[in-house]
């Protein structure tokens, strides 16, 4: 038997994966030793494997076979653009993508006015505007703090992710418009998905009826 190999994304999501998985029967407790400097992690009964990765680089690890499932947020799978199956919302992480700015800046998104916007996710960005809303933008893509792009003049409004606004209403910024709901995903790669159907399945259906309890 070949291990299944899981690439869960750095962070909350892998505290709430793991007890998921133990209601499944699934139990690896190395994943979530904070002092382990092990990068794979084995339970060797049933067969698996797992390791953390960074969140944008789950869905790569999943389409190029080095993992056969992963768990990861619905932004990362928009933004990535990945060839991997989305099988399961695990409803944990729930989180909004929005666009945010200054109150003032709201009549410039009701109007279709060219602005410019500031994001951590370009692509997400860009295919709300221009596929969705039919506004021309100029997109400009940021790694940090993207609530500072309206305040020091870079841009106009910004696309990010929002849990409870309470960092967009310290810096004087709203939501001006909801673009999605998020949460947490479990991804496959499609040859596995092929290969290892019976046993992959039977995850996902444990998983499933394990979130319905």
């Amino acid at each position: 038997m070949r291990y299944l190999t899981f690439a869960l994304g750095k962070g909350r999501l892998v505290n709430d994966t793991m007890e998921l998985l133990e209601k499944c029967g699934i139990v690896c407790s190395e994943v979530t030793d904070k002092n382990t400097r092990k990068l794979i992690f084995t339970n060797e009964e049933l067969g698996l494997k797992f390791f953390l990765a960074k969140g944008p680089d789950v869905p790569t690890y999943v389409e190029y076979g080095a993992a056969d499932i992963g768990v990861v947020g619905e932004d990362t799978i928009l933004e990535m653009g990945r060839n991997v199956y989305e099988v399961l919302d695990l409803g944990f992480g729930k989180c909004r993508m929005c666009v945010a700015g200054p109150a003032q800046k709201r009549q410039l998104l009701e109007h279709h006015e060219m602005i410019r916007v500031a994001s951590k996710y370009p692509n997400i960005a860009r295919d709300y505007f221009y596929n969705k809303k039919n506004q021309t933008v100029d997109i400009i893509k940021l790694n940090g703090s993207v609530e500072l792009g309206p305040i020091v003049g870079l841009s106009d409004v910004i696309v990010d992710i929002v849990e409870t606004g309470s960092t967009l209403k310290a810096n004087g910024l709203e939501v001006l418009e909801e673009i999605c709901d998020l949460s947490a995903r479990v991804i496959v790669n499609p040859v596995s998905m092929q290969m290892e159907s019976e046993r992959i399945r039977k995850i996902i259906s444990d998983m499933k009826a394990a979130l319905e309890q």
